[in-house]
C-alpha cells in the first residue's frame, strides 16, 4: 500500500529517483516493473505497479467505444501508458510525452494513493491543495464517513 507525499526531483534527462520506502515496496510487489500513464481528470501521472495495471487494463478496454467519455478515458489511460523498469538505483526515465502532459519540470510530488501513486508537478500540487471546493457536492458515500 502506498501512502504519504514525497517531494522529489527530476533531472534534465527526465530521470527521477523513487524514494527508498516506496522503492522497496515496488521491488517486493512487482520487481520494479511499473506502468505510468496520464490521469484522466487532473494534469498529473498515475504510477501503477505492473500487476495492478494488468488487473485494470481489461476493464478499461471493455468500456463502450461509442460513449464519448469512455473513449476519452481509454485514449488517455491506454494511449499514454508506458511500461518502465526501475534501474538498480531506483530511478525511472519518464518519456517526454508524459512529462509534457503533466507539466513536469524539476520539482515533483509523488503522492501515495493506496494501490497506485500520483506524480505531480510541485506547482500544480500546491495549486490543487489551495483550490476551493465550495462548488463541489459531497458524494453520498462520503456523508457517513467519520475521520
Amino acid at each position: 500500500m502506498f501512502l504519504g507525499s514525497h517531494a522529489i526531483n527530476m533531472d534534465a534527462k527526465g530521470r527521477l529517483a523513487i524514494p527508498t520506502r516506496i522503492r522497496e515496496s515496488l521491488v517486493d510487489c512487482c520487481e520494479g516493473n511499473l506502468v505510468i500513464t496520464a490521469h484522466t481528470e487532473e494534469r498529473c501521472l498515475l504510477v501503477y505497479p505492473e500487476p495492478q495495471w494488468l488487473e485494470i487494463l481489461p476493464k478499461i478496454e471493455a468500456l463502450p467505444s461509442f460513449n464519448k467519455v469512455a473513449r476519452r478515458t481509454q485514449r488517455l489511460l491506454i494511449g499514454y501508458a508506458c511500461p518502465l523498469q526501475m534501474d538498480g538505483n531506483g530511478r525511472v526515465l519518464l518519456p517526454p510525452t508524459l512529462r509534457e502532459y503533466a507539466g513536469l519540470e524539476k520539482k515533483l510530488m509523488l503522492v501515495g494513493q493506496g494501490k497506485k501513486l500520483e506524480l505531480w508537478s510541485e506547482d500544480r500540487w500546491v495549486n490543487w491543495l489551495d483550490e476551493s471546493d465550495d462548488d463541489d457536492v459531497i458524494p453520498e458515500e462520503m456523508q457517513s464517513l467519520s475521520l
